[in-house]
């Protein structure tokens, strides 16, 4: 279970304090996904980072499973948000140099398994369509195909939270349909927390729940 606490988020400028988020409250269960939307500048990826683990917040608290992150070191920390969270960007920041596989592996590098980790890879490769790209390197990939990668790789860990930041920001239609696609149905597959912010009506479209960022709260379309 997620649950979020007053999370106030200000940032410090020359004229004081700016406020993006004030008191956001919400709670989400295992297998519950939202999309958020809402105008550049209103504090989307600030939210998303305070759920992740990457930046705190000002007040308020984030939990995953009762767990709060910002109460652990920085090693725990780590740790936490490896197995625990998963992120996907608008850019899909593979490794040049890395092939598919090695890709997709590389959150498995910090406590290995290789078995495992090896099995479920290749079978989240073979999940988001890419078995017969395994070994090529992400040059070789178009744009739909390489997010696709770093959703296989968002998921190896098996999070129990999987944040997107504008995933299909970077394609046309028809790829960043079959991104939507893959996203969700691998969302629905293992039943993580699934939050997405996106600019793009039509995957909030396919969200039961969506959500606007606006005047630094929450607001159900």
């Amino acid at each position: 279970m997620l649950k979020v606490r007053d999370l106030t988020k200000d940032y410090p400028t020359a004229r004081g304090p700016l406020r993006v988020l004030s008191h956001v409250s919400f709670e989400m269960a295992p297998g519950q996904a939202a999309a958020i939307m809402g105008p550049s500048g209103t504090g989307k990826s600030s939210l998303l980072y305070l759920l992740g683990g990457l930046e705190p917040p000002s007040s308020g608290t984030v939990t995953l499973d009762g767990t709060d992150p910002y109460r652990l070191d920085a090693k725990a920390l780590a740790a936490f948000r490896n197995t625990s969270i998963g992120f996907v960007f608008q850019d899909h920041c593979l490794l040049p140099q890395c092939s598919v596989l090695e890709n997709v592996l590389v959150p498995t590098l910090v406590s290995p398994q290789p078995a495992t980790d090896s099995a479920r890879a290749r079978d989240l490769i073979q999940r988001v369509g890419l078995a017969d790209r395994i070994d090529h390197r992400p040059a070789a990939l178009s744009g739909g195909e390489r997010q696709r990668v770093a959703i296989a790789r968002a998921l190896v860990r098996q999070p129990r939270l999987l944040l997107c930041d504008e995933p299909t920001g970077n394609l046309d239609r028809a790829s960043a349909d079959n991104v939507a696609q893959v996203l969700l149905d691998l969302h629905g597959l293992q039943q993580t927390i699934l939050i997405v912010v996106t600019h793009s009506a039509p995957l909030a479209e396919r969200f039961a729940t969506r959500l606007e960022l606006r005047d630094q709260q929450l607001h159900r379309c």
